[in-house]
């Protein structure tokens, strides 16, 4: 068995991508007319994707939508999508949508108030890339089934099963692991599993597809166990695996 082949495998969309990290997320930036805030375990976003601040009412964000002309504000939200576990250059998407701030009235069970974001433009940056994202297909777009438990399904198979780590990378092309000093799982989603190889200086990421593409959490461990067997069909490789 010869491996993974180069042919590039299937994996979300830009979309689907950016409705992964806001699902995901559990933080974000307030960028609004010189204005800049942190915020904390504040955001909602419903079945269509539609995003809300849940703040407190005596605060400077909900003061400037308040006092607003036309009773909405300017204001870019930012959102950064960073790999759970331990590798070089964590920060994998930054995903930043522009637009307005309106009212939207007391928070249920608080003391807070509720702001909508209506959106006029949504961006996707992954490494040097930058993709505009439309408004009606992140509408239609769905978060990954696994974007809200990636970081707990990676840290378990790096910390308790690193030998089931260490098999994965037979099924990576021999060139590919040429001078790599580490490999780490550094993100899963529905399609597959994508392990990052680390070198001197540099890294590469491989994606590990599932066959099929899964449909739900639970059904995680049988595709890692489906590679695992494929796994077993193909030569050991040394690998030099010291951080």
């Amino acid at each position: 068995m010869s491996g993974v082949p180069d042919a590039r495998p299937p994996e979300p969309t830009e979309a689907e991508r950016v409705r992964s990290v806001l699902s995901a997320a559990r933080s974000l930036t307030v960028v609004s007319h010189g204005y800049r805030c942190d915020l904390v375990g504040a955001h909602r976003l419903d079945e269509r994707g539609r995003l809300t601040l849940r703040l407190p009412a005596g605060g400077h964000l909900a003061a400037a939508v308040a006092h607003a002309p036309r009773g909405d504000l300017a204001a870019m939200l930012q959102f950064t999508d960073v790999a759970p576990t331990a590798v070089r250059d964590r920060v994998r998407a930054r995903v930043t949508l522009s637009g307005w701030l309106t009212g939207g009235g007391a928070d249920p069970g608080t003391d807070g108030v509720a702001l909508r974001l209506d959106p006029v433009r949504v961006t996707l940056h992954t490494g040097d890339d930058v993709v505009f994202v439309g408004l009606d297909e992140l509408v239609l777009a769905e978060p990954d089934p696994l974007a809200d438990h990636e970081a707990g399904l990676l840290l378990h198979l790096t910390d308790d099963h690193p030998d089931a780590v260490a098999r994965l990378t037979r099924l990576v092309e021999p060139h590919h692991l040429h001078g790599v000093r580490r490999v780490t799982p550094v993100a899963v989603d529905r399609y597959g599993i994508t392990l990052r190889l680390e070198h001197a200086g540099a890294h590469h990421d491989v994606r590990l597809p599932f066959t099929p593409a899964l449909r739900e959490p639970t059904e995680f461990g049988d595709r890692v166990q489906a590679l695992l067997t494929a796994a077993r069909a193909c030569p050991r490789r040394r690998l030099r695996t010291r951080p």
